[in-house]
């Protein structure tokens, strides 16, 4: 299927041991890994599985991260990689501008659930140019999924609480944002809470299987 205005996903992923340290109460650093390696590659897949993509470019540095992207058809970029999430969006949004390319969606590594129907739906959504489009997380503080058109329409800035901003950044350039909440999309592991609540659902996903694998101890 031919690509929706030139949109290309973009997944910054941060070195891998360094990754979750909020899930130390329940996983070790090894373990952490292996759950953030898992949820990468669900991730990975489902945009891969998305109809209507340009292209999918990782941002890191990580050796590991490196070899999944490359396993997807991914380009890799290690520019803004260790300048935090925010950063490598920055850094990745020029570099599309400097290609010429249409537009720019970006998601975290970290919500497993997301699928190719919801990667669908978003693209699908986003009106033409200049645009906004956002899913928000579950609890509608962080932003899970962003596309811009073009890919500096709106200047993107992630934390706990970045969906209201971003909301309000798009309306200072003039931008009426589409807003989309999408279950999948929603849930980013980013504590244990997070972890036993994705317990409960993502048994078909590779970072479902990770726990059940018994690879996580249950916070009491």
């Amino acid at each position: 299927m031919r690509a929706v205005s030139d949109i290309w996903a973009v997944v910054p992923v941060k070195e891998l041991d360094q990754a979750k340290q909020r899930l130390a109460p329940s996983l070790p650093p090894a373990r952490r890994r292996d759950l953030m390696i898992a949820m990468i590659e669900d991730v990975l897949a489902a945009l891969a599985a998305a109809p209507g993509l340009a292209g999918l470019l990782v941002v890191t540095v990580d050796p590991a991260a490196q070899a999944l992207a490359e396993r997807y058809g991914a380009r890799c970029s290690g520019i803004g990689a260790r300048d935090g999430h925010t950063g490598a969006v920055a850094a990745a949004a020029d570099l599309l501008l400097e290609e010429g390319r249409g537009g720019m969606l970006t998601v975290p590594g970290d919500i497993p659930l997301a699928t190719a129907d919801e990667i669908g739906r978003l693209l699908a959504a986003h009106p033409p140019a200049p645009s906004f489009t956002i899913a928000p997380s579950h609890d509608e503080r962080g932003s899970n999924a962003v596309i811009c058109s073009p890919p500096n329409a709106v200047p993107l800035r992630f934390g706990d609480d970045s969906f209201l901003p971003h909301l309000a950044a798009a309306r200072a350039r003039g931008i009426e944002p589409t807003i989309l909440r999408l279950p999948g999309i929603a849930l980013d592991i980013d504590n244990p809470e997070d972890v036993a609540r994705f317990a409960r659902l993502g048994g078909h996903t590779r970072a479902g299987a990770v726990l059940a694998a018994g690879l996580w101890s249950r916070p009491s």
